[in-house]
């Protein structure tokens, strides 16, 4: 069963399978950074509604056709903490 606040796995990486979870990870790593969301959108020169729309799950085009590909693919998107 899917729940509307994906959580991270038992390794503190994200599974992606939906909008949501996307939203999910990219608020939770965020946060963790102690961004706000307007000084993320600057840093990565981004309308901060852009950013605010990607962390509530909203669809974008993009989004879709990412998944779209990967769904195909059959493969899954994991995010991770990454040390660089």
């Amino acid at each position: 069963m899917e729940t509307s606040e994906p959580t991270p796995t038992s390794h503190g990486s994200y599974r992606v399978y939906t909008p949501e979870s996307l939203g999910a990870a990219i608020r939770h790593y965020r946060t963790e950074a102690g961004l706000s969301q307007a000084q993320l959108a600057e840093v990565v020169g981004l309308n901060r509604t852009y950013l605010s729309n990607l962390e509530s799950g909203k669809e974008t085009e993009q989004i879709r056709r990412i998944l779209r590909v990967l769904r195909q693919l059959g493969v899954r998107m994991t995010l991770d903490k990454a040390d660089w």
